[in-house]
């Protein structure tokens, strides 16, 4: 169940669509990461809430530098 920010993003989008009635369990960054792989990171405000991103996407970003930093091999595939 343990989630980056990107599956994190993905998860708070589908809790947040009209009939969804069994949404993730989603928790702030923090509490698993010293630094997410995304900005902004996600938040709980006090009354236990996250904010729903309105902007195009998923309204996060990807911090690709930070994806880098941590990767410890790659493999690239040719059509």
């Amino acid at each position: 169940m343990l989630e980056s920010g990107v599956g994190r993003a993905y998860n708070i989008a589908m809790s947040a669509l009209p009939g969804c009635s069994l949404p993730g369990d989603v928790s702030a960054s923090q509490r698993y990461w010293d630094e997410d792989i995304i900005e902004p990171e996600v938040e709980v405000g006090p009354a236990g809430t996250i904010r729903v991103p309105v902007t195009p996407g998923l309204g996060y970003r990807v911090r690709r530098k930070r994806v880098e930093s941590l990767t410890v091999r790659q493999k690239h595939w040719r059509a």
